[in-house]
């Protein structure tokens, strides 16, 4: 898999490292190399990348719901799905501002 480049940096992020964030319903798609990064872009207003994530998340029941608020989500929703060597984690968001809020307290590690 070649190497992306994190949406806010621009560094190199490799296919087994980083985070890729979509909202798939509107196909469009960010990369970040670090969690951190996540939080200045959305506060500028997210800039959003054409594409779809190229390795889809398993679906489980925790994906229907917002992982920081617990409201449920539809096929709107905003995906973040961290790439750790041959793991894919997954958070599903309703909203880039619960996305950004998430990240800002330390994403599910907080």
């Amino acid at each position: 898999m070649n190497a992306e480049r994190c949406t806010w940096c621009g560094v190199e992020v490799g296919g087994d490292e980083g985070y890729r964030v979509a909202e798939q319903a509107g196909e469009r798609l960010a990369v970040f190399c670090r969690l951190e990064h996540v939080v200045p872009w959305a506060i500028q207003g997210p800039h959003w990348e054409a594409g779809t994530l190229r390795e889809q998340p398993r679906e489980e029941p925790a994906l229907s719901e917002c992982a920081h608020c617990g409201a449920a989500v539809d096929d709107t929703r905003v995906l973040a799905v961290r790439h750790r060597g041959e793991y894919r984690i997954a958070d599903a968001f309703c909203t880039t501002d619960h996305l950004r809020a998430w990240a800002a307290a330390g994403g599910r590690w907080r």
